[in-house]
């Protein structure tokens, strides 16, 4: 931890259990404290990624890097990358951030791109190379377009959360001194941007637009091809608090499952949003997709996770592949 970063480590279980995460309708019964733990307190932060949240932000990097939290949401990628350097950390299968990549891939109105294809060769700026929704969206374009995704010049715009030596064939290099996603685009230093998070220019200028013409049709196809929505954020315990009290494991999965079912039960008052069809559009996603497409646990993630795991490693982040198993604390096995 940095000298000058405050702790917020408990002293389980003497002292509260403190868990950091994003303000997600699926938190907020934890958020508000409608849901508590056996034996001891838990101490709910709001602390966003990117964006400044309640508790601050920078939450992965403050938990992976400086081990600030007791659990914490986290990057999967780079909660991969932690474990493979051997980082003090071990998660339980919860997995309360999910995209499809098909979305998240913006390019300029005027641009001669239409398809997955045109990106050979091509310049690409992303968060950093590791978010996992770039290594999602570099490995959907050979999966689902064919599309090899070392024939594409990466740019990133970030530090990378956990430091990694890429192979030196990739043409990987970070954006210029002054530069940003969104000016790179706009001004055709970039010919795409593929992120998890579009900035609101992207949603409101009529100068930019999403590569693909129907995202939604791409994505409802990969999910039945695939048959999952793609994880980007996993659940992590600092391994010193599960060594001291190892039921927190399975106590705190089943309290993550408490809130999602609370919060979803919350979507059939059609006034809980501010959509004035949610209901009919959550009715309708789940007659497209299927009624639960937020599964925790080991076994309904499978093939998502030994996915993923290749992935990583083809893009050279994790230095071996991983038994699923390896990940997750031992008490969920068999979740």
């Amino acid at each position: 931890m940095s000298t000058n970063q405050e702790s917020h480590r408990g002293q389980w279980p003497k002292g509260p259990l403190t868990l950091a995460v994003a303000h997600y309708d699926r938190h907020l019964p934890l958020i508000e404290g409608e849901i508590s733990i056996p034996g001891g307190e838990l101490r709910v932060l709001v602390v966003g990624q990117n964006e400044e949240c309640r508790d601050g932000s920078h939450r992965h990097s403050r938990m992976l890097n400086d081990e600030e939290f007791d659990v914490a949401e986290v990057s999967f990628s780079s909660y991969l990358m932690a474990r493979d350097r051997g980082a003090p950390f071990v998660a339980i299968p919860v997995f309360p951030r999910r995209l499809f990549s098909m979305s998240q891939m913006w390019v300029r109105k005027d641009s001669r791109i239409h398809t997955p294809a045109d990106l050979i060769g091509k310049s690409v700026g992303l968060n950093s190379f590791q978010t996992t929704l770039s290594v999602l969206a570099k490995a959907d374009l050979g999966r689902s377009y064919q599309v090899p995704w070392r024939e594409i010049k990466w740019f990133t715009a970030r530090d990378e959360t956990r430091s990694f030596e890429p192979n030196p064939k990739l043409h990987l290099d970070r954006l210029p001194d002054g530069e940003n996603l969104t000016g790179g685009l706009l001004s055709g230093f970039l010919d795409c941007v593929m992120v998890p998070h579009p900035p609101q220019l992207f949603l409101e200028d009529s100068r930019v637009r999403r590569l693909l013409d129907d995202p939604v049709a791409e994505e409802s196809n990969y999910f039945n091809r695939h048959g999952y929505f793609p994880i980007m954020h996993v659940v992590a315990f600092h391994e010193e608090v599960l060594e001291k009290s190892p039921e927190l494991a399975s106590t705190l999965f089943a309290a993550f499952e408490r809130s999602g079912e609370i919060a979803r039960n919350h979507w059939n008052d059609p006034n809980w949003s501010f959509l004035a069809w949610s209901c009919h559009w959550f009715e309708h996603q789940q007659q497209l997709l299927a009624l639960d497409i937020w599964p925790n646990g080991i076994k309904r993630n499978l093939e998502n996770i030994r996915w993923f795991i290749d992935q990583s490693l083809d893009q050279g982040l994790i230095s071996r592949s991983y038994d699923p198993s390896e990940l997750f604390h031992l008490s969920t096995f068999e979740t």
